[in-house]
């Protein structure tokens, strides 16, 4: 990869990370439109720990608030606050873990085409302008359950298909559950951090352990530009997201995917 390519693919998903719009689904369009060697996953998974970054520091009070209640759940609390929000991002972190492990592969090789981004970029953009539309904000975070959790996190595994967006797909499902909107963007960013933490370490250990040289010099400038742009790009998400809503994001899916469309067709 040049670092053209290197720099221009890191913001392409420091963007859209954490705008509802499918980062997986740009790092498949641009190189396929821009006629570009595919980066493959192990990059991809490079410029996703550069999210997580991004979103330990935005979010590093919460961050810590999990920590503190993941060691209380350790020593036996699980009624305090902090405790159960631990416990809910852990349940809710579950079914996109297993589904990973399951199906990550399988996806890679046959799912990282544009034809798939099409379905999963306008079903979900409408599925997301609905939700938004229809549903209540009366809750906020400190009234997420168990079940909330288990519900989100079985719409995070979804994202597993490029198109899906993590943050749309959980923002979408907190949405419907009478989340409002900042919140509904805020537990989604807290529960991607330990699916993101847990994909790129698989993907280390994979790369550490293989036989095929890796251009580390590569991953970590993919990794660093990603982080810049992902926190610049949560910034203005929390601050703008209650006042203009998820509709422009829906349209901007539904218009990309018609475009996709009209060039493959």
């Amino acid at each position: 990869m040049t670092t053209l390519q290197i720099v221009v693919l890191a913001i392409v998903q420091g963007l859209t990370e954490f705008l509802p719009i499918s980062s997986s689904g740009h790092l498949v369009l641009v190189p396929y439109f821009l006629e570009w060697t595919d980066q493959g996953l192990a990059f991809d998974v490079a410029v996703h720990f550069g999210s997580l970054v991004a979103v330990c520091i935005f979010f590093r009070k919460d961050i810590a608030a999990l920590i503190s209640g993941g060691v209380r759940v350790l020593g036996g609390d699980v009624k305090s606050p902090q405790s159960k929000m631990a416990l809910a991002i852990a349940l809710g972190t579950v079914p996109a873990a297993v589904s990973g492990l399951l199906f990550a592969s399988w996806i890679e090789v046959n799912l990282r085409d544009p034809a798939v981004i099409v379905y999963s970029l306008a079903g979900y953009g409408i599925l997301m302008a609905v939700a938004d539309r229809l549903g209540k904000s009366d809750r906020n975070m400190t009234g997420v359950i168990f079940k909330d959790a288990l519900i989100i996190g079985c719409a995070q595994a979804l994202a597993l298909v490029p198109g899906t967006s993590r943050s749309g797909i959980t923002i979408t499902a907190a949405r419907f559950l009478g989340f409002a909107r900042q919140d509904a963007a805020r537990f989604s960013f807290l529960l991607s951090a330990p699916v993101i933490f847990l994909a790129a370490s698989y993907k280390l250990l994979q790369l550490v352990t293989g036989a095929d040289a890796v251009a580390w010099g590569q991953l970590g400038l993919g990794a660093l530009v990603s982080s810049v742009v992902a926190y610049l790009s949560i910034e203005f998400f929390m601050r703008f997201v209650t006042r203009i809503g998820l509709a422009p994001f829906a349209i901007y899916r539904l218009l990309l995917a018609a475009i996709i469309l009209y060039v493959l067709v």
